[in-house]
C-alpha cells in the first residue's frame, strides 16, 4: 500500500496522464468532460484531464451553490485555460432546473428522507447535464472520486457523481489527492478549502456528514486492509474503525454491481 510520504508524485501523475489518454483513443473519443465543483478532487481531475493534450471539458453547473465553490471554481477554470490550450469550460446553471423539479415530485412528511433526495437529486441533474455534453461532443465523463470515497465509505451518488465512464483518482487516498494537487499547482484557495459536496444548500462539511476527517477514514480503510479490527484499537481510533465499518457495510450496494437475478431453467 502506498504512503502519502513516499508518494511519487512525478510518476503518479505521468501514469495518469497516459491511462487517461489511451483509454480515450481506445474508446475514439476526443477527450474528456469534468464537472468543476470548487473542490480538490475536481481540480486534480481536470489539471490531470488536461496534460493529455485532448479537449477537457470543463463545466460549472450551480445549483443555489454556495459563492465560495463559485469563486474557487472560476479561479481553478481560468488557472487551467492560462496552462492548457485544449482546456475549454462552460457552465449550466440548474437552479431552475432543479426548482422546477421540485415543483413536480410529490412531497413526505419525513424532512430527513425528503432532504437527502433533493441532495441526491441535485448530483443526478448534473450527471445527466455532463453526460448531454459529452455526447454532442464526443466526450468521456470523468469521475472525481477518490479511494476513500469510492470504495471505503461509498461517499457518493449513485447514478449521480458515481455514473460516469472512468475514473482515474480512484485508486489516490485523500492525502494522495492533496498530495498530487500540489505537486501540480491546484490553487491554494482549494488546496486549504473545506472538503464539501455542496449538495445541501449550506456550508456543512464532508466531515460533518460523515462524522470524521478524511485522514481519520484514510487510517479505518488501511488498518482493516491489514487484517486489524476496532477489538486492536481504543478511543477515537476504535471509534474511527467502527464508524468506517458500518458506512462500509451501509452504502455497499453502491459499490457492488448490479444485482442480476439469473435464469436456472
Amino acid at each position: 500500500m502506498r504512503k502519502n510520504s513516499t508518494l511519487n508524485s512525478e510518476k503518479v501523475n505521468e501514469h495518469i496522464v497516459n491511462w487517461l489518454k489511451n483509454y480515450a483513443e481506445s474508446a475514439h473519443a476526443k477527450g474528456f468532460v469534468v464537472g468543476i465543483s470548487g473542490g480538490i478532487d475536481s481540480a486534480l481531475t481536470s489539471t490531470l484531464c488536461a496534460q493529455t493534450g485532448l479537449t477537457t471539458l470543463c463545466v460549472e453547473m450551480p445549483i443555489h451553490q454556495a459563492e465560495s465553490h463559485v469563486s474557487r471554481a472560476h479561479e481553478h477554470i481560468l488557472q487551467l485555460k492560462s496552462r492548457f490550450k485544449n482546456v475549454i469550460d462552460t457552465k449550466v446553471n440548474l437552479t431552475p432546473v432543479f426548482e422546477s423539479f421540485k415543483i413536480e415530485i410529490p412531497l413526505t412528511n419525513d424532512e430527513g428522507k425528503y432532504q437527502l433526495s433533493l441532495a441526491n437529486s441535485r448530483a443526478r441533474l448534473r450527471m445527466t447535464s455532463l453526460y448531454y455534453l459529452a455526447g454532442i461532443h464526443g466526450l468521456l465523463v470523468v469521475g472525481t472520486g477518490n479511494k476513500v470515497e469510492d470504495f471505503g465509505v461509498g461517499f457518493y451518488t449513485k447514478y449521480g457523481d458515481g455514473g460516469v465512464d472512468l475514473s482515474p483518482i480512484a485508486d489516490l487516498m485523500k492525502s494522495e489527492v492533496r498530495a498530487l494537487s500540489a505537486y501540480l499547482n491546484v490553487p491554494d484557495s482549494i488546496l486549504n478549502a473545506k472538503p464539501t459536496d455542496g449538495l445541501f444548500g449550506d456550508d456543512r462539511s464532508d466531515e460533518d456528514q460523515l462524522g470524521a476527517t478524511y485522514d481519520e477514514l484514510e487510517f479505518a480503510m488501511l488498518e482493516i486492509e491489514k487484517g486489524k479490527s476496532e477489538n486492536d484499537f481504543s478511543g477515537r481510533e476504535k471509534e474511527v474503525i467502527i464508524l468506517y465499518k458500518r458506512l462500509n457495510k451501509t452504502n455497499q450496494h453502491k459499490m457492488i454491481s448490479i444485482p442480476v437475478c439469473l435464469i436456472p431453467l
